[in-house]
């Protein structure tokens, strides 16, 4: 199935209390060859929780932001360069996918090898505007009112209510009765527009073909820009599904439920029925204990990556900034001359 491809996971990460579930899915996946760690935070304890894994899984690689920057997911791009060797299929996942369908993998990677004419390929993601909108269109999605296809829709994106009763609509209605399968639809070619990358698998050779340059926001650059430039579309493989926590505007609305360890305790239950998920989520388990138990002074003594970070202006700075620039906007010609 694999056609002499490695696959090789990548997840920028990250947050410990959301990637505790997504790493035994992904270590504990054999056609998987290499999970690369992008190391993309300061926040000791996380960084530690991953040196602990990669100890102790050699599937797993931790790279670190080529350029010592860390700025959020603006200092994600650089990462891409370290994903270009030709004889490789890489998936990325964002850190707080919280739950994979079982042979997620084995079919996303067999959809991109029949379907080389895509620049890259997503999902079916539950908590994700493009997903959301094509669930909508299929009846499967029970949205009161309409939504447009906005890839900033206001409550796609950024309603936590929203977000929360998706959540739930997803785990009592089709997760816990194992009828997932009934949300896979079809096939949707996209091309032009912008879709929220939680993820996205594609081939190494094409990103060697530009260098694995991306260039400000990665998901504008990959899902319009670089395939809009290369006369490619992208395409939502609807035929297997997974699940994306939260965007940032839903986020402080959902840790204030109890969906997170809803999901983790739901995976706990299955995993302890497989001897090798088992073994692979205690040990993801114990190292979580550990690095929450650390002290400050410990957390001090220990290496810490050479990162910087930018230094953040006040509030007031930003609200000057905002507001000139808005003011340069409305005194600039839209056209170069």
């Amino acid at each position: 199935m694999k056609n002499n491809y490695k696959i090789v996971c990548n997840t920028a990460a990250g947050r410990r209390r959301y990637m505790q579930y997504l790493v035994p899915l992904v270590v504990g996946c054999d056609i998987v060859d290499r999970y690369d760690i992008w190391v993309n935070t300061t926040n000791i304890r996380d960084i530690e929780f991953f040196r602990l894994l990669a100890k102790q899984y050699p599937k797993i690689r931790l790279v670190w932001q080529p350029d010592s920057i860390i700025n959020g997911n603006k200092s994600i791009n650089a990462f891409y360069k370290n994903c270009c060797d030709e004889d490789t299929i890489y998936i990325k996942l964002d850190d707080d996918i919280v739950w994979i369908e079982p042979g997620y993998f084995e079919k996303i990677v067999q959809f991109r090898i029949d379907n080389p004419q895509y620049f890259v390929i997503s999902p079916l993601v539950i908590n994700n505007q493009k997903s959301s909108y094509i669930l909508q269109c299929e009846g499967l999605l029970p949205i009161e009112k309409y939504r447009r296809a906005d890839p900033f829709d206001k409550i796609f994106l950024k309603s936590g209510k929203f977000a929360k009763e998706l959540h739930n609509w997803f785990i009592n209605h089709y997760l816990k009765n194992n009828e997932y399968h009934k949300l896979h639809c079809g096939t949707y070619p996209m091309g032009l527009t912008r879709f929220s990358i939680n993820s996205i698998v594609w081939f190494g050779s094409k990103m060697k073909s530009f260098g694995g340059i991306v260039t400000g926001d990665d998901e504008e650059f990959l899902s319009s820009i670089k395939p809009t430039q290369l006369g490619l579309s992208n395409c939502l493989y609807g035929g297997t599904l997974i699940v994306h926590f939260a965007f940032g505007p839903q986020r402080k609305s959902l840790d204030k439920t109890n969906l997170l360890n809803q999901y983790g305790a739901l995976l706990h239950e299955k995993w302890s029925k497989d001897t090798k998920l088992k073994e692979i989520d205690t040990y993801v388990q114990d190292c979580l204990k550990t690095v929450e138990e650390y002290t400050e002074e410990e957390c001090r003594s220990l290496e810490h990556p050479p990162y910087k970070t930018p230094v953040k202006e006040n509030k007031l700075k930003q609200k000057i900034r905002f507001l000139w620039d808005r003011f340069l906007y409305n005194k600039k010609p839209f056209l170069k001359s």
